[in-house]
């Protein structure tokens, strides 16, 4: 690898073409270090414009990956210097009846947002990766991260999902390994008693579509029997920016019987977001047509749904490549 650095000094489309395999691996990473899909394209970009700068100065003494790595790190940590956590409603408050608002939406800075699974995992990994990087992107453990100081976080996402050694970290962190292990330790345990959702399965299982089949139907239907029919009786509906979420078949059904009625006639188009089913939901219009109005992530264990994650974002919908808009025509007869 030591001729890397004059033959990309002299082939810009060599760079690109070395770059651009890491793109979906180092997205995710910035995303878990950031928790917002949108901070992590900015991080990714600039971590690609950094790389160009620096690449007359890589002389192939460490592997590729773990170089861009690295900078995509730096990135984050700059990124992230004075800025609040990011969250999901469940760790702000306690859940609502469903008979009450929900409250008065938040700034997007507040929430963890989801993450398309086109930008952060690779079409061509084997099974056992892509099952790693789907239980690595879950909205719950990204969440969980959130609750960790920036060198922290760093550290245990590039100890217990990069892989890599102790002293790899302390030198890119300016520190030791005895202050790497006691930071790995510490956070650990916070992500043990923060990320309580996880379970063996990928969350794409075969299974799952018919369910998600009779969710969409059930959905666009607002059969609100049906739709509660397919929920565990302890799952959870959560819709940031709205700081309220709910917990229980019937605080949810209450809720989509009363201010979750705005959703009749609503269509649906599946995607998938944070190693998981998900759908974009559209609005009817008073012009005939239906515009986009969120993103929900599904999360389903033993044949029942156990949380419902809306975040009522229009602008998250060019970043899964859905439409903002579903044309009166094309709505009849085309459902998800």
């Amino acid at each position: 690898m030591t001729d890397l650095a004059p033959r990309f000094a002299l082939d810009g489309t060599a760079v690109t073409a070395a770059l651009e395999p890491h793109r979906p691996g180092l997205t995710a990473h910035c995303y878990r270090m950031l928790g917002s899909a949108f901070d992590a394209e900015d991080a990714l970009q600039e971590t690609f414009v950094r790389a160009w700068r620096g690449i007359d100065r890589f002389e192939g003494r460490a592997e590729l990956r773990s170089w861009l790595y690295r900078i995509a790190t730096n990135v984050c940590l700059d990124m992230l210097a004075g800025r609040a956590r990011r969250a999901l409603p469940m760790s702000l408050e306690p859940p609502s009846s469903g008979r009450s608002d929900l409250g008065e939406p938040l700034g997007e800075a507040t929430w963890v947002t989801p993450i398309p699974d086109r930008l952060v995992l690779a079409s061509d990994s084997d099974p056992a990766t892509s099952v790693v990087g789907r239980d690595s992107i879950r909205l719950a453990f990204v969440a969980a991260l959130q609750h960790l100081q920036p060198k922290p976080r760093a550290v245990l996402l590039l100890r217990d999902v990069l892989g890599w050694h102790a002293a790899e970290v302390a030198d890119l962190l300016d520190t030791t390994v005895t202050a790497v292990n006691s930071m790995l330790r510490r956070a650990r345990q916070t992500m043990a008693e923060r990320d309580t959702s996880r379970d063996a399965g990928t969350g794409m299982g075969e299974s799952e579509w018919g369910v998600v089949a009779r969710y969409v139907d059930a959905f666009q239907r607002f059969d609100i029997e049906a739709l509660v029919a397919l929920l565990r009786d302890d799952a959870i509906l959560s819709m940031p920016p709205i700081p309220g979420w709910l917990r229980g078949r019937a605080a949810i059904g209450q809720h989509w019987h009363s201010h979750g009625s705005a959703c009749r006639g609503s269509r649906l188009r599946l995607t998938g977001a944070n190693g998981r089913h998900a759908l974009g939901a559209y609005r009817p219009g008073p012009d005939g047509d239906h515009h986009a109005f969120g993103i929900t992530v599904l999360e389903i264990s033993g044949g029942r749904i156990t949380a419902l994650h809306a975040f009522l974002e229009p602008r998250l919908f060019p970043l899964f490549a859905l439409p903002d808009r579903l044309l009166g025509d094309e709505v009849h007869g085309r459902s998800a």
